[in-house]
């Protein structure tokens, strides 16, 4: 039996817990007490503290005595896993907590912070060790996920220290999480408490979590405190995120009746991007006339920030508060320099920035805000109080419901202007910026204003705890001791059709409200699921108030609903033992979806076989790659009239009947695919991906004379770039990567090895970082066996394509920064001779690329580097080296991320070579501001034009 309920608040600043005993009921039940956490709270120091501060500090070797970081549990089983990490002589072990937070703001660039944040980042590999974002390399990285990870088990580290009878692990635990956070982001939450070694436990809506702490406080008079209540907005203010939720009171039979009807979409707005907006600017003080600071320094100035904040915006707050950044190695004492943040300026950075007092209908503004510095999607605007103003306005008619609001207060009002949403009459707010009384005092006169009325304040004196003992009083709840709020899934779902038509369509799998645990079956629906293959589902979701029924088919296009892309589902259907060999790869199995919010908070989506229900198959979230590359324009999937007569002559070349085609047919294939389906440059995806299946089922016959082995390998590269971007791509890549062992026949062909390194170079975007490290290994081997006078290679070495060679050198992003440098560098020698390909220097600007095409951002060039780079570009008469003025801006692109981008002094001296050389507009714009490529530039990066109709996210 589980002995007590456990709740974990893992937060973006702080990690709390709270704990009662399970089943208790009467007077006990309400004894919901906060567990210390015991932490390292100086060298040496070991304290029990209420808040585990969500950090990690990645000490240098022989920097920290081993003794002085000792835990009270350091040789228990629990130690290791706490720590995330292994502890090597290299490789000290991190500290976590309060100790990792001091150390953090005086030595710079050595603190993981907002793991939380990173979790919810998709631009990112979230399971890549990259933090601390910006570190040094010589500093330990680790994922977003094992940073969460590690904080949890500590916790589990420490718990077990204190109750050696009551594993965790075997206890009813709730962990909460951002009611904004998507499935994805859910999915990873868990994977990070599954790596702490806490499989089993529950997720909570952080909001709701705040009420629920709110609700059993006040369990005894929940009648007389809610009497007057309608409406509760419950805004939580956290380090990372801002969430927002609406919950409606009703009363029946006298009871209160709590339904939640809102739940805000992902907004990376918090406490984090306020420290930030102080340390812009102590920063203009503190560094130098002709430099900023570096990333890491950067890092430890908000951190000195963050505390300054908390005690200019406090109770009894001084005039000012000293801010001094220390140096770096030995000049960690002699490179000190200060200065002084005052508490007017913190009001007018903090209150009047982030919670500006403007009116019910002001919106959020799309523009780019000077806040973006560490690779986060922060949000465009700071203002909380415009999100919470279309946050009212999208959810007004449930509102106006929950209040009994008449209807026709909805419509536009005399000016034009979309009228005043309902505005709810009671506010909860939650979240350590809150503790700050200026700025909880900003929100409900703002609020207040809007209403025309003050509104009721449920009061929540410990916002720091309120989550993690919510989530307790949550378990409570289900077992029947505490007040529950309903309100089921807080979004629909939707799938993502396949079909013809300009529109994106969808099918409604679960609907707004459905109740956790209640599977959604669409009957109505039959869908054909492929043996022996992956296959991808495509998913959006919104949080629109909408009634959609399961089976219902919607238009995805429509921007009231605002739909979010989810992660892809994925799964393999294994054939049958004993299946028709003569079946043909495409057999299909009609199958049933069905979907159901499972009790762990997150969506679970199964196929179920038509003909027998007992066969059931998981799609689960394909989380470790950039979701975002996953996105294809499905809207535009029209099968060509003419592919049928396409695969007919590929047969012809290619077939098992082919043997005897004169050889001048093969050479004209190509010709007659463009006669037949329209100008290449024009065939869309799903016309490549379809002829890519014909010539992959005959990539056996490729080899039958060097004019079937260019051809093949130039078609099949040709209608599977970029390797990514469309449904199913991953698997057509992995098929394809199955020949790179085998190589090519006709060796001694020049032709061939040209198109050979084509292919990989338009299919690298699908290539893992295993199979790049592969691929860049085979061709320096190459290269330096054909270098040597005495080469033993069975061809000439002139014929090895070195150019092209090289445009896959600068193809390959997933390989590691060191790996891109040795590349660049080499690059950088050859360039120097005379008879060198000038469209090397693409190459040179690719690998030095502030933004990648395709790959994670933490594997980029160091600045400094691609600052060399540049130099040399810089050079160069771009007039004459054609290819150099582009290369450049992407060197010198603006990313808004102080770790990748260039000085501003640098950048300048770009932006005034661009002008001065009629660059176009929009390379211009690149270097000066954080913008997104036009597809003619995707495509110039990639190093081709990108099939028709293909639209990649983020490039």
């Amino acid at each position: 039996m589980k002995q007590y309920v456990v709740g974990i608040d893992l937060g973006t600043s702080n990690t709390v817990v709270a704990w009662a005993e399970a089943g208790a009921s009467g007077a006990a039940a309400g004894n919901i007490g906060v567990f210390e956490i015991e932490q390292l709270t100086g060298l040496g120091e070991v304290s029990a503290q209420p808040l585990l501060p969500s950090a990690r500090y990645h000490p240098a070797p022989g920097e920290l005595a081993a003794d002085t970081l000792r835990l009270p549990w350091r040789d228990s089983a629990a130690s290791s896993a706490a720590s995330s990490t292994a502890s090597t002589a290299d490789t000290p072990a991190p500290v976590i907590g309060k100790l990792a937070r001091t150390l953090g703001a005086q030595v710079p660039g050595r603190l993981v912070a907002s793991a939380k944040s990173w979790l919810s980042h998709a631009s990112v590999d979230r399971l890549a060790p990259i933090l601390p974002w910006g570190a040094p390399d010589e500093v330990a990285k680790v994922s977003p996920v094992d940073a969460s990870a590690s904080y949890l088990a500590h916790v589990r580290a420490a718990w077990h220290h204190r109750f050696p009878h009551a594993p965790l692990e075997h206890q009813d635990v709730v962990l909460t999480v951002p009611a904004s956070f998507d499935d994805g982001a859910r999915a990873l939450t868990l994977e990070a408490a599954r790596r702490a070694q806490l499989p089993t436990l529950r997720l909570l809506e952080e909001p709701q979590a705040a009420f629920y702490d709110w609700l059993f406080h006040h369990r005894d008079a929940l009648q007389a405190e809610l009497a007057q209540t309608r409406l509760v907005l419950v805004c939580d203010v956290g380090g990372g995120t801002t969430d927002l939720t609406l919950i409606k009171v009703h009363f029946e039979d006298g009871e209160p009746q709590l339904t939640r009807i809102g739940v805000g979409n992902h907004l990376m707005l918090g406490g984090d991007n306020m420290d930030l907006a102080l340390a812009h600017l102590a920063e203009s003080r503190l560094a130098t006339q002709d430099a900023r600071l570096s990333a890491a320094s950067l890092s430890q100035l908000v951190e000195r920030c963050r505390v300054a904040k908390e005690q200019l915006l406090g109770d009894a707050a001084p005039e000012s508060v000293g801010i001094t950044l220390l140096g770096a190695g030995a000049r960690l004492i002699g490179g000190a320099r200060s200065t002084q943040l005052g508490r007017d300026e913190a009001e007018r950075i903090v209150v009047d920035g982030f919670f500006p007092a403007v009116g019910p209908r002001d919106l959020p503004r799309r523009s780019r805000a000077a806040i973006v510095e560490f690779g986060l999607p922060y949000a465009a605007d700071a203002g909380i109080t415009r999100h919470i103003a279309s946050f009212l306005q999208r959810f007004a008619a449930q509102s106006r419901e929950a209040l009994g609001v008449s209807a026709h207060h909805a419509d536009a009002v005399s000016n034009g202007e979309s009228a005043a949403p309902p505005m709810p009459d009671t506010l909860l707010l939650n979240g350590g910026v809150f503790r700050a009384p200026a700025l909880s005092a900003r929100l409900r006169e703002t609020l207040g204003n809007w209403r025309q009325a003050p509104l009721t304040v449920l009061q929540n004196d410990q916002p720091d705890v309120a989550v993690a003992r919510g989530a307790v009083a949550f378990a409570l709840a289900r077992a029947g001791h505490a007040p529950r709020i309903g309100g089921g899934s807080p979004r629909s779902y939707f799938l993502v059709l396949d079909e013809g038509g300009d529109a994106r369509r969808g099918i409604c799998l679960l609907p707004r409200g459905t109740e956790e645990g209640h599977e959604v079956q669409l009957d109505e629906r039959v869908f054909a699921l492929r043996l022996g293959h992956p296959v991808q589902f495509h998913l959006v979701s919104t949080v629109a108030e909408t009634a959609w029924q399961p089976g219902e088919i919607v238009d995805l296009d429509q921007d009231a609903a605002d739909f979010v892309r989810l992660p892809p589902l994925a799964t393999v259907v294994a054939r049958e033992r004993g299946a028709n060999k003569a079946r043909n790869e495409r057999e299909e199995r009609p199958v049933q979806l069905t979907a159901q919010l499972t009790e762990v908070g997150t969506l679970e989506v199964r196929c179920i076989a038509t003909e027998d229900a007992s066969q059931r198959w998981l799609l689960e979230f394909q989380l470790r790659r950039d979701e975002a590359a996953h996105a294809a324009n499905t809207g535009d999937d029209v099968r060509h009239a003419s592919l049928d007569h396409a695969i007919e002559l590929i047969e012809r070349v290619f077939g098992a009947k082919s043997s005897k085609v004169d050889p001048k047919e093969v050479k004209r294939l190509r010709a007659q695919l463009e006669h037949t389906l329209g100008a290449r440059q024009n065939w869309d995806s799903p016309l490549l991906r379809e002829l890519f299946g014909a010539l992959w089922e005959r990539a056996a016959r490729r080899r039958r004379s060097p004019d079937h082995e260019r051809l093949w390998l130039n078609l099949a590269g040709y209608c599977v770039r970029p390797g990514f971007g469309y449904p199913l791509d991953e698997w057509r890549v992995e098929q394809l990567w199955t020949l790179f062992d085998d190589g090519i026949q006709h060796i001694n062909d020049s032709q061939v090895w040209s198109e050979w390194w084509t292919l990989w170079r338009r299919a690298a975007g699908g290539l893992d970082e295993a199979a790049q490290e592969q691929v860049l290994e085979a061709m320096r081997w190459l290269e330096d066996a054909a270098s040597s006078k005495q080469h033993k290679l069975p061809f000439d070495p002139a014929r090895l394509g070195n150019a092209d060679m090289t445009r896959l050198y600068a193809s390959l992003e997933r390989i590691g920064a060191d790996r891109k440098i040795e590349i660049g560098e080499r690059l950088l020698a050859r360039l120097q001779k005379p008879a060198e390909n000038h469209q090397s220097w693409w190459a040179v600007g690719r690998i030095g690329a502030r933004l990648p095409f395709y790959g994670s951002a933490h594997g980029v060039v160091p600045p400094e580097v691609a600052t060399r780079w540049l130099d040399a570009i810089l050079a160069l008469d771009w007039k004459k080296v054609e290819p150099a003025m582009f290369a450049a801006t992407q060197i010198a692109r603006m990313t808004g991320d102080r770790s990748r981008d260039l000085d501003p002094g640098v950048r300048d001296t770009v932006l005034r070579r661009l002008e001065h050389g009629n660059a176009p507009p929009a390379w211009i714009e690149m270097v000066r501001e954080v913008v997104t490529l036009d597809n003619a530039d995707t495509g110039r990066v990639f190093g081709e034009a990108l099939p028709a109709g293909l639209k990649l996210m983020g490039a």
